[in-house]
């Protein structure tokens, strides 16, 4: 146990008490992602509030029983396209205590957009889930039902916020994982943002092989190219917003293509079907444990008072 602070020592932060009603959440851009958010958090018995350029879209969150507004306050997710961050709360009202957040696939630029002009009320976070449709009528309250959603962990970053953020997302089904903005878009950059690229080439070539092989196309094909059925100028946004780090992953896969098939087979094998169990742990609210968590591959599943409740993998 800790010792206790003694006189002149830095007040302990004061983290919001899980029994404290908890506050709205703000969901600015009503489409598949935001769209699910806000429909999931109204189910939860979350006060929701929205807004969204598209009347539609508008319409259809309301019919959720999301309140439409541009006075926003609690929590404010910004669930937009990667290159309108910066200007996503442009003629909207933003509580001055609010804490804001994001649903964007790359982490780096937004903290140093939207996070510079937030300052320490900003947190970094990603669910990883969506499919390859987009806008409100792809909206599905269960979207994030057991999802991975990451929430960056900064030096900088104000854990009583942190905590605001990872709230929402176990409200809305998913799992935490605690990272840093750097950590989360070298990791992605290595299962979505090549992935995307692969799919891309599988797909070109594929159309380069002729009308026979795409008339004979099934499971694999279908399989490997989902993800490029997405929105063009959102695959664009995401794998150059995190070019470096996808460079270097794509640079790993073409080294593995290099190897001999029957070894990469195998071991591509092995990494996709390995399986291992989970162990239950408890983590305190402290930042280094924290992050120690998501890098070990675990994920927060419960909020306590005190610490928080989840599970790492069990290597044994």
């Amino acid at each position: 146990m800790a010792d206790a602070a003694g006189p002149g020592a830095a007040p302990a932060p004061a983290f919001p008490v899980p029994t404290m009603p908890a506050p709205p959440v703000g969901v600015v851009g009503l489409g598949q992602l935001g769209g699910s958010l806000a429909a999931a958090l109204v189910a939860a018995g979350r006060p929701v509030q929205g807004w969204d350029v598209d009347a539609a879209a508008r319409d259809a969150a309301a019919a959720r029983g999301v309140e439409i507004t541009r006075a926003l306050s609690g929590v404010v997710v910004l669930a937009v396209p990667l290159p309108a961050m910066a200007t996503a709360l442009d003629g909207l009202t933003v509580d001055p205590g609010a804490t804001v957040t994001d649903l964007g696939s790359v982490k780096r630029p937004v903290l140093e957009t939207v996070g510079a002009t937030a300052g320490s009320r900003f947190v970094g976070g990603h669910p990883m889930c969506g499919t390859e449709r987009s806008g409100h009528a792809a909206v599905d309250p269960d979207l994030f039902s057991g999802a991975r959603w990451a929430v960056c962990l900064e030096p900088d970053t104000e854990l009583p916020r942190w905590l605001r953020v990872a709230e929402v997302a176990l409200d809305a089904g998913a799992a935490v994982v605690p990272t840093t903005a750097a950590e989360h878009d070298d990791a992605v950059a290595a299962i979505s943002h090549v992935p995307h690229l692969l799919a891309a080439a599988l797909a070109a070539a594929a159309g380069q092989a002729g009308p026979l092989a795409l008339a004979l196309a099934a499971g694999s094909f279908r399989d490997g190219t989902r993800v490029i059925g997405s929105d063009p100028g959102f695959v664009r946004a995401m794998v150059t917003g995190n070019a470096g780090p996808t460079a270097a992953a794509l640079a790993r896969v073409q080294e593995q293509l290099a190897r001999p098939w029957t070894d990469l087979v195998a071991d591509g094998h092995a990494v996709a079907t390995r399986q291992h169990g989970r162990r239950d742990v408890r983590v305190p609210l402290e930042r280094a444990a924290l992050l120690a968590l998501g890098r070990a591959g675990g994920a927060i599943t419960r909020r306590r008072a005190a610490f928080v409740e989840g599970w790492v993998p069990d290597q044994a």
